[in-house]
């Protein structure tokens, strides 16, 4: 029953109330996948061990390899003695390589994103960038490119530095520790699964045949695992992600799950038990399908009653309307529809001096974007850096550019006007 209880909680900040979930973990993420909008965190910027977490970026690097053809699926490898000692050690987690045997790049893959394996993830490294040492250096590299706001990457397996026998990657330290945050680990966990969708393929199969034996995925909460003791754990939609442990870090997962085209990712880190991990992500996906769901809030063609039209320079119109070229939807809370409006700004370099179109103009040209903006109180912002839902601002009619006689009486009119408003200032002065 304990595995139901997803409680909330209020906490109270000067001027704001807001609903949270009451999750265990020390520091907790929940995140529309879609988006990028953060539905809840709790101290979601704590830099923490990451565990086997840390496979993920590894997961990332590997499916970048495929799609730029330095690697295949098939592409076959041996594995070295550091991987070989590493997948030799009870203590980790391992599907028993061998040092003699050639293994494709899905075989080692699939250990890696299923069994968590160690071993296969440095064989992995060690393949694409020769050595662990560069793939280090590979691994934080793009975790800048991605915007990752908090990381430090040491190995690309998740251990501890000080777990690896003396093997620590160059240009690391022996008691150096891989860090992440939760809002960093929900970030690659977005890129990897809306990049790459086939690791979600891969880190949603339960079991795993290896070398003659069937090894199990550590993620809990996947329907089909077997074994009655697991039942319990099973969470409709679950497909992923990536579990991780170590006595330093405790339990850690970053999971995700879909319902009826709603997928949320969810990260608990620092969390007493592997059961409480799994307990602790639920009450955070039940949360989410619970109280949010996409909806189109404005169709295409609006436009607010202020800024429904454009003046326009040297045309045989003198203005023309302007609206969205696109529906803005987004992920809403049950109830907080009408907490939405729309922004729309306007492109200085599709104006002249004075703040006009310049004609000709046309129909369907952008000349700007349309935000939406949130003034809820609950409030928790986005993962991306630009994470905020635009489209297009479009003309909704042409305007074509006045002919030349009529611009020239305009000139005309215009320097009479200048000449008149001129004298007229002048004879005011004389009294």
């Amino acid at each position: 029953m304990a595995l139901l209880m997803g409680l909330f909680a209020v906490s109270i900040s000067p001027g704001h109330t807001y609903a949270s979930v009451d999750v265990g973990a020390e520091s907790a993420i929940l995140v529309d996948a879609e988006t990028g909008k953060i539905l809840f965190e709790k101290e979601a910027d704590l830099t923490l061990p990451p565990a086997s977490m840390t496979k993920m970026m590894t997961e990332y690097l590997v499916m970048e390899a495929i799609e730029e053809g330095q690697i295949s699926w098939d592409t076959t490898t041996k594995i070295s003695q550091y991987a070989f000692d590493i997948s030799a050690n009870p203590e980790f987690s391992g599907v028993g390589l061998k040092l003699d045997e050639e293994y494709t790049v899905r075989e080692l893959y699939e250990a890696m994103a299923i069994n968590s394996d160690n071993a296969t993830t440095i064989a992995l490294a060690e393949l694409i960038a020769g050595s662990e040492g560069e793939f280090v250096t590979m691994m934080n590299e793009k975790a800048a490119e991605l915007g990752l706001p908090d990381y430090e990457f040491v190995n690309a397996s998740g251990l501890d530095n000080a777990h690896l026998g003396g093997n620590h990657p160059e240009g690391t330290e022996p008691d150096d520790v891989n860090m992440l945050s939760a809002r960093s680990a929900a970030l690659l966990a977005y890129h990897l699964t809306n990049d790459y969708p086939e690791a979600l393929e891969i880190s949603s199969q339960p079991t795993l045949e290896f070398g003659g034996q069937t090894v199990m995925n550590w993620n809990w909460m996947l329907p089909g695992m077997p074994g009655d003791s697991l039942e319990q754990f099973s969470y409709e939609g679950m497909d992923g992600l990536k579990t991780g442990y170590t006595e330093l870090a405790q339990n850690t997962f970053t999971g995700t799950a879909e319902r009826d085209g709603q997928r949320f990712i969810s990260v608990v880190m620092k969390s007493e038990s592997r059961a409480s991990r799994f307990e602790q992500t639920r009450t955070l996906l039940d949360y989410g399908f619970e109280n949010f769901s996409q909806k189109e809030l404005f169709a295409a063609g609006e436009t607010p009653e202020d800024q429904s039209t454009l003046t326009v320079a040297k045309g045989k119109e003198d203005e023309v309307a302007v609206e969205t070229a696109e529906a803005l939807r987004t992920i809403v809370k049950n109830g907080e529809e009408d907490q939405y409006e729309i922004e729309f700004n306007i492109s200085d370099d599709q104006l002249d001096e004075e703040g006009n179109l310049v004609a000709p103009v046309e129909k369907g040209q952008t000349v700007g974007t349309a935000t939406l903006i949130y003034n809820g109180e609950e409030d928790y912002g986005n993962i991306l850096s630009d994470g905020g839902q635009s489209v297009d601002i479009i003309t909704s009619s042409a305007v074509e550019k006045s002919n030349w006689f009529m611009l020239m009486m305009g000139a005309v009119g215009e320097f009479f006007t200048d000449i008149f408003t001129g004298a007229v200032d002048m004879v005011k002065g004389w009294f």
